[in-house]
Order: C-alpha cells, then structure tokens, then sequence
C-alpha cells in the first residue's frame, strides 16, 4: 500500500513536471514569452530606438568618412582605432535597431538559425565597440607612458595586427551559438530567459569576457591619471611660487573631469545590461526583469551614439580635418556652379582659383594646440626635462 502511494505520488509529480513544460512550450510557442514589453514601454524603447539609430549611423559614417579622406589620419594607429570603434557602431546602429524593433516592437519571430545570426551581429557589434575602446585607452597610455618611444612601439603593421586579432576573435566568439554552442532543450532551462536559444553557459562566459574589457579600460584610465598626477607635481615643483599663481586649471584636473566623464557614461550604459544577464544565468528572471533589461540594453545602443563625441570629434585633428573637408565640397560645389553658368568655350577666372585644397595650405594646420588628451601630458614633458 505504501509503495503504491509512494508510485502514486511519483506518477503525479511526474504529470505535474510534464504539465507545466508543456505550458511553458506553449507560451513559448514563435518566442512570445520572450516579448513582455507592454505597449507603453514598447513606445518608449521605441522612441530611444528610432533616434539612436540613426543619429549613431551618421556620426560614425561621418568619423570614418573624415578618416578615410584624410591620408595622416590613416597612418596614425590612434586614429586606426577610433576608425575601429566607429565602424563597430554602425554595425551595432544596424545590427542592434533592426534586429530589436522587429523582435520585441512588431512581435516577428524567425527560425533558430536566423534568429542567432541576428543575435551574433549584434553581439559582434558590442564586443568589437568594447574591444576598441580598450585598444583606445592602451593607445593613450602608451603614448603617456612611453612617450620617447612610441612611435616605435606602437607602429601602424602592429595596430593594423592587433584590430585584426580584435574583430577575428570577437567574430569567433560571436557566433559560437550560430556554430553550435546552443541551448539544448531548445527555449526550457537551462536556456536563457533574455535571449532565445542562449546556453546560460555560454551567456556568463560572454558576460565575463566583457566585464574583463571594461576592467581593463578602467584600469588603463587609472594608470593614466596617476602619470599625469605625477607629472604635473613635477612640474609645480620645477617652477615653484610663480607657476603655483597661474590662473589656468590643473592638468590633471582638467584629465580627471574628461576621464571621470567617459567612464561614467561607459558604466552608467553596460554596467545595468551585464548585471541582468549575469543574474539570468543564477536565478530564473520574471517578466518584469525581462522588461527591464530590455530597457537596459537599448543604453548601449545610447553608449554607440557617445561615443564618437568623446572618442572622435574632441579631437582637434579631426575636427580641422573635417573642416578641410567641408570645404574642399565647397569649392567643388562652386566649380561646378561656375562651370554651368558659363559657356563652354570662354575661360573664367573662377575656373582657375579652383582648386584643390591641400591640407598644408589650410590655415588649419598651422595653428598650434593639443590634438588628443594624450599629447596634453606629451607637450609638458619638455618643460620637466629642463
């Protein structure tokens, strides 16, 4: 008697378990239990969705339009980096918008294959913006840290090599999913509750990977503003009670409030994703937490639109390069102007002023100033030697 109660009891835990699998299948049923955003929230998101976009799609296409035209950008491995950032945003501008609007917004769901590669794009996009922004902050330490030698250390063959050991590893690790690395009971646990077909497995590894890169970009930062701290000490005690009365800001105040800026907004937007997807790899996420990832997430789309604010157009090099741009369209415009208005067979002297303008004979370039942060520490050490 015991026995069947105890076979009594089995059966019908067993029927419960086999129940409620059932009912998640069935919810699952086209990846509906992954779409929990409420029709306010799908306006919200949206909204941050439909401006990000695009405005991260024309300020990068923009950066690597101005490095691409101008022949001392692309030698310079600083700006080979910021090229690397900016092309890793349009992809996640792409990637990331498309991908999500269709998903959570018009409620389309595709196949595993399709949906994974769509998912690989975006994590490519995001692992690549990272990864150069870490490429980045090792650029600027290098060139503070080892300012005499620089240019020797860091070569263009050796930046071009390490953007290519970059963008092959985070493509491999991308789309490991795609190539195999999936969830084995399909959309039931062990698979993630924010990311259809995820192995919760391959989810912390990627998460851990991430949170590595943005340790090491602080790190970076740190090591940064401690040499500036340290040269600007050197540089108060070498010039003593005259240099102490100056009435400009300290350099290393000015570094600290433009490195304090980046790494607030660089925490502020990855920082609430990452933590959600390390906690659905622990516990099992409700639908409310669902919905608020799929806030959190839209922030890094919102940290690819920043970035070429911070990391580009600060830049004085860039920003003369884009005026020398600007204007060289403008003096083709005219020519061309000009050339219409005018018959065919009559010379103009508009005609013969228009010229190319090269980027030695822009005012532009004469002037004198600090082109990137770095060379804020690099022009001050000249003063310490003597």
């Amino acid at each position: 008697m015991e026995q069947w109660e105890v076979s009594t009891s089995l059966g019908t835990t067993e029927a419960k378990e086999n129940t409620s699998s059932q009912i998640v299948n069935r919810s699952c049923e086209n990846l509906e239990c992954y779409m929990v955003l409420t029709k306010a929230e799908k306006t919200a998101i949206g909204s941050i969705c439909f401006l990000a976009g695009p405005i991260t799609l024309l300020e990068n296409a923009l950066v690597l339009g101005v490095i691409a035209a101008t022949a001392s950008l692309r030698q310079r491995p600083s700006y080979l980096f910021i090229a690397s950032l900016a092309f890793a945003d349009v992809f996640a501008s792409c990637f990331f918008t498309t991908s999500f609007l269709f998903f959570h917004l018009f409620r389309r769901s595709d196949g595993p294959t399709a949906y994974l590669f769509k998912l690989g794009g975006v994590t490519m996009a995001f692992t690549t913006s990272v990864g150069s922004l870490l490429l980045t902050a090792l650029d600027r330490y290098l060139c503070i840290q080892q300012a005499s030698s620089y240019k020797v250390l860091l070569t263009r063959r050796r930046a071009v090599l390490s953007l290519l050991i970059l963008w092959s590893a985070t493509i491999f690790i991308s789309f490991l999913p795609l190539m195999g690395w999936r969830c084995p009971t399909v959309l039931t646990p062990p698979c993630s509750r924010l990311f259809p077909y995820i192995n919760q497995v391959y989810l912390a590894c990627w998460t851990s990977f991430t949170l590595v890169l943005l340790a090491l970009i602080l790190c970076a930062y740190a090591l940064i503003l401690w040499k500036a701290y340290r040269h600007e000490s050197s540089m108060t005690s070498l010039q003593g009670a005259a240099g102490t009365g100056q009435a400009r800001m300290r350099m290393d105040i000015r570094l600290a409030r433009t490195f304090g800026l980046i790494l607030l907004i660089l925490v502020s937007c990855w920082l609430p994703a990452l933590s959600f997807m390390l906690a659905d790899v622990s516990v099992v996420l409700t639908r409310t937490q669902q919905r608020a990832f799929a806030f959190c997430s839209t922030l890094c789309l919102v940290n690819s639109a920043v970035n070429p604010l911070l990391y580009a157009l600060r830049c004085r090099e860039l920003r003369v390069a884009l005026l020398q741009l600007l204007q060289r369209l403008c003096e083709i415009g005219r020519c061309r102007k000009s050339t219409e208005a005018l018959s065919p067979g009559l010379p103009s002297t508009e005609d013969n002023n228009c010229t190319a303008i090269t980027e030695d004979e822009t005012p532009g370039n004469r002037t004198t100033g600090l082109n990137s942060i770095s060379e804020m520490v690099n022009n001050q050490q000249p003063n310490i030697r003597q």
